[in-house]
């Protein structure tokens, strides 16, 4: 990967896109850093210490959420209407057959998905306003001054989340990468010195405190990290190959076919998208919680407290969720029965497969099979900070699934990379 960055950056075209990128991301950081006004965010800061959801949304926005900046809702509202988007397309034939129009059909979706993306953005900035006055953030909640505020945080909320749909547009324009991953993989970094605090601050406690079972915790914790790198990378590249043979037929005076290739089925498929549904539903609870009591003791308070980020019961549910929103994830984006009458237009067979009905069943089969290899590995890394929180009593600020979305930007960025400089060291055909 270094190799690749060093080479990449000696070819001037690339090394603009570079420059390009770095610079978006400052004022990306920039923006995180913009306080916003009428708000006191030492307030919520209880709210992010404790490995909460609200915790989780903290890292995604590079902690801009825990400190009530203009960048404070992230990237959160422009996935959350892709995801939507996405979702409706196979459900709403007007949506599928605009997908199939090309680029044209490509754009009028994103035109779409950015409307839905500043409701959402309008909505979710009400609910962070509701928030902030519940926990006597907002230096003006009551009267004609109290109205004011409210529309200025709400519209300063909004314009952050919009200006960071324009700054991820901008790198896919002019820099490298796929922009709104930039942005996200740029948050989750900026976080890694409050980790590295975090760890000095357990080794401190046991310097002073006496607790000395945290001098083999920390090493441990880093060890495991480093390890769920290597095994999310070579997760991440792994694929089943179904083998596929071509019969060979004659067309005019030329023959054709009779060629074998295979068909790629990755492990993991879905990426971290499982992750983000099933995370997206159990964050319900918590903000009802958070919105409308936050002293609750009572019933309702009781039965939403069990939705709690550190609770064995959320990982239970989390758990199962991941595995179930992983299947639906894969359905909607692999069509067996499709693919094997591609195969028998093309003339094609899997070995031992009879065409038709036998080779989709067959097909199912193997998804099935890798979709819950992917499934399973996935939901362990996203549980295991909470497992480690419950077991160790320690507040992991970084969990696995940051990692796997750092790990799969950088993979992503590299093969981008790696692609453009052979497209310009390809001399063609009339060299």
């Amino acid at each position: 990967m270094i190799e690749t960055i060093r080479n990449a950056w000696k070819v001037e075209d690339i090394r603009k896109k570079i420059i390009y990128t770095l610079t978006i991301i400052m004022v990306y950081r920039i923006g995180a850093s913009i306080p916003v006004p009428f708000l006191d965010a030492s307030m919520l800061q209880t709210l992010f210490t404790s490995g909460s959801f609200l915790g989780y949304l903290d890292i995604l926005s590079g902690g801009a959420f825990s400190n009530a900046t203009l960048f404070a809702l992230g990237i959160s509202p422009y996935i959350t209407a892709s995801i939507v988007i996405q979702l409706l397309t196979v459900a709403i034939p007007a949506l599928e057959a605009m997908s199939k129009e090309g680029a044209d059909g490509r754009k009028k979706l994103n035109k779409i998905t950015r409307y839905l993306t500043l409701g959402l953005a309008i909505l979710q900035s009400v609910a962070f306003y509701i928030m902030n006055r519940n926990y006597g953030a907002v230096q003006f909640s009551t009267g004609f001054s109290g109205v004011f505020a409210g529309f200025i945080i709400v519209m300063c909320f909004t314009a952050g989340a919009m200006m960071i749909v324009w700054l991820g547009e901008q790198i896919d324009k002019r820099g490298i990468g796929n922009g709104i991953s930039i942005i996200l993989f740029a948050g989750i970094i900026s976080r890694g010195p409050a980790v590295v605090n975090t760890m000095l601050q357990y080794l401190e406690l046991a310097r002073v405190g006496g607790q000395g079972q945290y001098y083999a915790l920390v090493p441990g914790i880093i060890i495991l990290f480093v390890f769920l790198i290597g095994a999310i990378v070579v997760m991440t590249n792994s694929e089943r190959r179904i083998p596929v043979q071509y019969a060979k037929r004659v067309v005019g005076r030329k023959m054709y076919g009779g060629q074998s290739s295979y068909i790629p089925i990755k492990v993991m498929m879905s990426g971290v998208m499982p992750i983000i549904f099933a995370s997206s539903m159990l964050s319900i609870p918590s903000m009802i919680k958070n919105f409308v009591d936050p002293n609750s003791e009572r019933l309702v308070g009781r039965i939403l407290g069990a939705f709690d980020y550190n609770t064995w019961f959320y990982a239970g549910i989390y758990l199962v969720l991941i595995i179930a929103f992983n299947y639906f994830y894969v359905a909607i984006q692999y069509n067996p029965l499709e693919m094997a009458n591609n195969l028998r237009k093309n003339n094609g067979a899997i070995p031992g497969i009879r065409p038709g009905k036998p080779t989709s069943d067959f097909i199912s089969k193997v998804i099935a099979k890798i979709t819950l290899v992917g499934a399973l590995f996935i939901a362990m890394i996203a549980i295991l900070p909470i497992i480690l929180g419950n077991v160790a009593s320690m507040n992991i600020a970084l969990g696995g699934t940051s990692i796997i979305i750092i790990v799969g930007v950088a993979l992503d960025t590299v093969r981008q990379l790696e692609s453009q400089m052979m497209m310009r060291h390809y001399k063609g055909f009339l060299e």
